[in-house]
């Protein structure tokens, strides 16, 4: 029988481990556009979104929260649950990285929980009513990202329409700076907060958090933080090259819209009053890319890559609800 303490220690290594991973998996997501219209060197692009994730990954709690507390009831919660739903999503994440397919982190570990959880006590320890709030915020953010970045994009090309090519690109390479770094800001502060409600989440599960303290404490947050700017520093390539160039063939001006597009987006569903909610960026900035790309040219997206991107969203909380369930199931028997 492995001690609580150890049991414990072993929560929090692997949710650093999957705050790194998705550091490096989402690298692409706020600093693809910037890198394919060279508007900033990989290496720069990597800095900015290290440094940048760092800031945002401490700035709210709000997601960590609803993490904590409308996925699984977490009196039901144990360390054995939280092992096996993180162990699937890091597996998943390597997955679709090591093949360069830009998949959900936050899907993974949302899947993870449930099957984990449900594996131990059955169907009743989901919270449907905040399952139902989570799924639909990231069901509808890429929507709504491909609709603003259609908007935003037509807007910039009345606005723009008349410069001269050169001058644009010229002008809008150095306001992507700008974006690319609002979109890394955006990405820390709601995709480290996920690991923060997984941690909290073990937290009561050992008895040193009550219940009723769901922030997660000052230690927590800086550990998710530069757990996740240190995956961000180590960069994500194979899906930087998907992002930044499969799905529509970036220019400053595009790369520019679909960021800010983007950093509207996550922003709204972190901090917004009543919301909190956890998205996934890279479903966000995807939508986001074939809003823009749509509103040049519907042909010019790149579809047949859009539906296996497609395929990779809608089969990740499925096979990490198994995966941890199986999991769970072994580690019962062995911790």
């Amino acid at each position: 029988m492995t001690s609580l303490g150890v049991m414990l220690v072993i929560v929090v290594f692997l949710a650093l481990a999957f705050d790194y991973i998705n550091g490096f998996h989402d690298t692409a997501n706020a600093i693809a556009t910037s890198v394919s219209t060279r508007a900033l060197s990989p290496k720069r692009a990597v800095m900015l979104a290290a440094t940048l994730n760092l800031v945002g990954a401490l700035y709210s709690t709000g997601v960590a929260q609803t993490i904590a507390k409308d996925i699984v009831s977490p009196k039901f919660v144990t360390q054995e649950v939280v092992i096996a739903a993180l162990l699937s999503a890091i597996a998943w994440n390597l997955l679709t990285w090591y093949f360069g397919i830009p998949s959900s982190s936050s899907h993974a570990l949302i899947g993870g929980m449930a099957g984990a959880a449900v594996a131990k006590v059955g169907f009743s320890v989901l919270q449907w009513h905040g399952i139902g709030k989570i799924l639909a915020a990231l069901v509808c953010s890429p929507i709504i990202g491909m609709g603003l970045g259609f908007v935003i994009m037509k807007l910039l090309s009345n606005i723009f329409g008349n410069f001269s090519p050169s001058k644009l690109n010229h002008g809008f390479k150095k306001m992507q700076i700008l974006s690319a770094g609002l979109l890394a800001f955006n990405h820390g502060s709601n995709d480290a907060q996920k690991s923060m409600g997984i941690i909290t989440m073990a937290l009561i599960a050992a008895g040193l958090q009550s219940q009723a303290v769901l922030a997660p404490p000052l230690w927590v947050k800086f550990a998710c933080a530069l757990a996740m700017a240190a995956g961000t520093a180590a960069g994500g390539w194979k899906i930087i090259r998907t992002m930044g160039g499969k799905i529509f063939k970036l220019e400053p001006i595009n790369g520019f819209a679909a960021d800010l597009t983007s950093s509207l987006v996550i922003w709204t569903a972190t901090v917004f009053p009543g919301l909190h909610l956890p998205v996934s960026t890279t479903h966000v900035v995807s939508g986001s890319i074939m809003g823009v790309g749509s509103a040049k040219r519907v042909s010019a997206v790149r579809w047949g890559v859009a539906q296996q991107m497609l395929v990779a969203w809608v089969v990740t909380i499925p096979t990490t609800s198994l995966l941890a369930a199986l999991l769970y199931t072994i580690l019962s028997k062995l911790l």
